[in-house]
């Protein structure tokens, strides 16, 4: 019995109307505000850096995500350009949503004269923060399914509470809470980044990859469940290549179907970005590009910034002429 339904809009002032899908967007962003200010101290940033880097990068981030998904979704709305705009009805692909802030916190950083790759292995965890807390506006938008699935494997097998379960029950049957088995991949996630980034081998740049690493590995074989991927017409050697691939997952779980393709973008996208994170890692410590470390103190251009000056007094960090950076990006 559905007991449990939840109504995306949150709030309704006339015509106004506010969806819980923003609202949780808006949690995630300021949660991963949170963590990357909190580290960023260790460092003697300034919070306004990270402060301004969100109100840079969320915007850019929604507006990509959006073109990102409209793009491969356009029979959809070449009829109704209108509907492009209306973002709180879901829509979004995070793929895209990532290419738009790592686009726009590059140009910020390096004007601000600090190494990117210093700044993104920071601002790592606080990306799975807001990726685990931003799929819950999935599950309020009742998107973002896996395919069909018996009641009782939702209560009895995975032991869900009912709110939960309820909501699964989309277009007269139970779906996979794909949104679920992300949220909780990158919970993991973030759990291996804040234990791996105080180790002393970890050099700069690093956890930055290893985010994509980890979380690249679990939507490979998380999309595989959903039944609204984006897909494209490809050969039939990748397909087969890439079933192979779900092997591990096959003698669980049945894919999703899939309709319009044989290639799901997202698999075939998340298998790219593995096989290229890890020949980065491999690339820049052969090449001798990632000799500084985690660890290592970070220094930009401007004392109010990296807060220089003050940390220069206590002996923990030597301030930088203005005119001069003392270190770039890669």
């Amino acid at each position: 019995m559905l007991l449990s339904m939840i109504n995306p809009v949150a709030i309704a002032l006339g015509p106004i109307k506010v969806h819980w899908y923003g609202i949780i967007l808006g949690l995630g962003a300021l949660a991963g505000l949170y963590l990357a200010i909190r580290e960023g101290r260790r460092f003697k940033m300034a919070p306004e850096f990270f402060m301004d880097l969100l109100l840079i990068g969320v915007p850019s981030a929604i507006v990509a995500a959006r073109i990102y998904y409209v793009a491969f979704q356009w029979e959809s709305y070449r009829d109704n350009i209108w509907s492009v705009f209306k973002i709180w009805e879901g829509g979004i692909a995070i793929y895209g949503a990532l290419i738009g802030a790592i686009v726009s916190a590059f140009l910020y950083v390096r004007a601000k004269g600090y190494s990117f790759w210093r700044i993104a292995d920071i601002c790592a965890p606080s990306l799975l923060v807001g990726q685990m807390i931003g799929r819950w506006g999935n599950f309020v938008n009742q998107e973002a399914y896996g395919g069909p699935v018996s009641e009782s494997f939702l209560r009895d097998t995975l032991h869900l509470p009912g709110f939960i379960v309820d909501m699964m029950y989309i277009k007269g049957a139970y779906h996979h809470p794909t949104f679920l088995y992300e949220s909780l991949w990158n919970l993991a996630g973030l759990l291996v980044l804040l234990v791996l980034r105080r180790r002393p081998f970890l050099r700069a740049g690093e956890l930055f990859m290893t985010y994509f690493i980890w979380y690249s590995l679990g939507r490979f074989f998380i999309e595989g469940l959903r039944t609204d991927s984006l897909v494209f017409n490809g050969p039939a050697w990748l397909e087969n290549f890439l079933a192979v691939l779900w092997l591990p997952m096959d003698a669980v779980f049945e894919p999703g179907e899939m309709t319009g393709g044989n290639i799901r973008i997202s698999q075939l996208l998340a298998l790219l970005i593995i096989v290229a994170a890890a020949i980065l890692i491999v690339v820049r410590r052969r090449k001798g590009w990632a000799k500084e470390r985690y660890s290592d103190p970070i220094l930009g251009r401007g004392d109010t910034a990296a807060g220089g000056a003050e940390a220069a007094k206590e002996g923990t960090l030597a301030a930088k002429e203005p005119e001069q950076p003392k270190q770039s990006n890669d």
